[in-house]
């Protein structure tokens, strides 16, 4: 299967996002022992960064449509941390969603499965992860959604 990661995004039409730089004082990810500890994505895509808040000037599909683009993105930290070799990496372990949301708002969990859905459509049960999606009065850069990764990797 994890041969085969550069043919399902193909498949699917997607095409990584370049691996972003850190946007303060930090690396993006950090390798210890077999796994890969990969720092907070922002929601961005190839027209920017996307912004709003979740229960004011977004919905639920446009949120997870953020969250994918936040997934894609940690995928290409990984790519980057593999020097392009995905076949090293073994699987998704944990994801932490931040969602940019009202104080009233409850469907973060709906919000961040943009990110799960993804990595399972290209991952298959690879993919798979354990998660924590949560509320966040706002985030850097307005951006709606940020999330961090771990994955194990050989």
């Amino acid at each position: 299967m994890m041969q085969n990661v550069e043919q399902n995004l193909k498949s699917l039409g997607i095409e990584l996002p370049t691996a972003p730089s850190p946007a303060a004082n930090y690396v993006p990810f950090v390798k210890v022992g077999q796994f890969l500890y990969v720092s907070g994505q922002i929601s961005q895509d190839e027209n920017g960064l996307i912004t709003g808040k979740l229960g004011e000037n977004m919905n639920v599909e446009q949120g997870a449509n953020a969250a994918k683009h936040c997934a894609l993105s940690l995928l290409a930290q990984v790519k980057a941390a593999c020097e392009g070799d995905f076949t090293r990496l073994v699987r998704v372990v944990k994801l932490t969603g931040f969602v940019n949301s009202t104080a009233d708002f409850t469907e973060q969990p709906q919000v961040v499965n943009g990110a799960s859905n993804i990595l399972v459509d290209i991952l298959g049960d690879l993919g798979k992860h354990s998660r924590s999606a949560v509320s966040a009065a706002s985030l850097p850069l307005g951006v709606a959604v940020e999330i961090e990764g771990i994955f194990e990797i050989n």
